[in-house]
């Protein structure tokens, strides 16, 4: 394996929390503010997503990103896009009646996205924040 990537382990890991908190909150960004461009027109999307997941995904993206309350913040994240998984693409009755139960599996269902997220939200609410962040810097993390 990369041993000379053992060294930049931490540096890693902090790149990689950067990058999926600041790719996250522009889902709620969309969402909430209509940038970097609005939702797509005839795309029905409901109130409660729009008023309950774009604060999560906005917020918690800016928190997760800048490592301030990391483990809770990425914990909310997480259970947000496992939440999403299951009523969005597991249980979405257009891919049961074309698949029946291979709809739960994310090539059928378009839910890797949402699988990457939760998983990797996990990983960061249980590894916490790391380097370059405002949970290390209060000695909190």
């Amino acid at each position: 394996m990369a041993a000379f990537m053992r060294n930049y382990e931490g540096e890693t890991y902090a790149l990689m929390r950067i990058v999926v908190g600041l790719l996250f909150l522009w889902h709620g960004a969309q969402k909430l503010l209509g940038i970097p461009v609005p939702m797509p027109a005839g795309m029905e999307v409901p109130a409660f997503i729009i008023w309950i997941a774009g604060p999560i995904e906005l917020f918690g993206g800016i928190l997760v990103m800048i490592g301030l309350f990391t483990r809770w913040a990425a914990f909310l994240c997480s259970g947000l896009m496992a939440f999403a998984y299951w009523m969005g693409h597991g249980a979405n009755s257009q891919h049961w009646t074309a698949h029946g139960w291979k709809a739960v599996f994310p090539s059928i269902n378009q839910g890797e996205l949402a699988i990457l997220y939760c998983f990797v939200f996990l990983f960061i609410a249980a590894r916490g924040a790391g380097r370059w962040s405002f949970d290390g810097a209060r000695g909190s993390d």
